[in-house]
């Protein structure tokens, strides 16, 4: 081969490789589900519907197993099991129309017995008297994280969910910390799955409660955006694949009631749907 036909080859190559890159990377949908056997499994949610089963967390690498198969959403579970759940309080300036707007990031913990799935009933615990719904978007953390310079926080998401962040508002206000108020079993449902490759300026975060929309707003609206979340976490928490941030929610919140259906949307994830429990 001559020099010139060379030449134009490695041209060509490298105008292929140039339109590889421009291609848009495409967003990919896992869930954890119960098999019949009640065992759960990690899946990826494929264009037709079905779910390929995985043999791990699709963070972890996890690998086709077997063959795609029908998943009912009465199977599905919440998405993640993490290590560690934090959640950012007064992050929207809408729900911080009574008090002065953050200095600094404000974060809690939830703990991982808090953490449940769609169709999950949401539990009213019988000392319960005032207890509210909070919907959020969720990342979910795919690689591990300490002391992150702002400017890398983003490459260690693996992808986002929809969360409610259920709060007793009394005992929020009462107790020495929100422990209780937001910590307690069934008070973190997450789903219904992990939505990969999403922008995260463009996210959109709505509640409705029985059908009526109580809360709307966009991530661009964020007093501390999900770099700055991230950054300023793992400064003090290494956070590992797998762990989540609830984000912070906006606008005011209402009580819930036994029997009521709580829907959390997240643009480009779709909906989360739970029904509240009796005492």
């Amino acid at each position: 081969m001559g020099m010139n036909v060379e030449k134009r080859w490695a041209g060509r190559w490298a105008l292929m490789a140039l339109a590889v890159l421009a291609l848009p990377v495409q967003a990919a949908t896992y869930l954890r589900f119960a098999d019949e056997a009640g065992t759960a499994r990690f899946g990826e949610r494929l264009a037709d519907g079905q779910v390929q089963p995985l043999d791990g967390a699709p963070w972890a690498g996890g690998k086709a197993l077997g063959r795609p198969r029908t998943v009912e959403a009465s199977q599905l579970l919440a998405p993640v099991t993490p290590r560690s759940v934090i959640a950012i309080g007064y992050n929207y300036p809408s729900h911080t129309t009574d008090r002065p707007d953050p200095t600094a990031l404000g974060m809690f913990a939830k703990l991982p017995g808090s953490i449940t799935g769609p169709g999950a009933v949401i539990p009213y615990p019988r000392r319960a008297k005032n207890l509210h719904y909070e919907g959020e978007v969720v990342i979910v953390i795919g690689e591990p994280a300490f002391q992150v310079p702002r400017e890398a926080a983003l490459s260690k998401i693996f992808g986002f969910s929809a969360g409610n962040d259920v709060s007793e508002r009394d005992w929020q206000a009462g107790d020495l910390q929100w422990l209780r108020a937001k910590a307690s079993d069934g008070f973190g449902p997450v789903g219904p799955w992990i939505v990969t490759d999403l922008d995260p300026a463009s996210l959109t975060v709505k509640t409705f409660l029985n059908g009526t929309l109580k809360q709307s707003d966009a991530v661009k609206n964020l007093f501390f955006d999900f770099a700055t979340i991230i950054s300023e976490v793992s400064e003090t928490i290494a956070l590992a694949p797998g762990d989540i941030i609830f984000t912070g929610t906006p606008g005011t919140t209402e009580p819930m009631a036994p029997g009521d259906e709580v829907v959390v949307e997240v643009s480009g994830v779709g909906q989360l749907r739970n029904v509240v429990g009796s005492p």
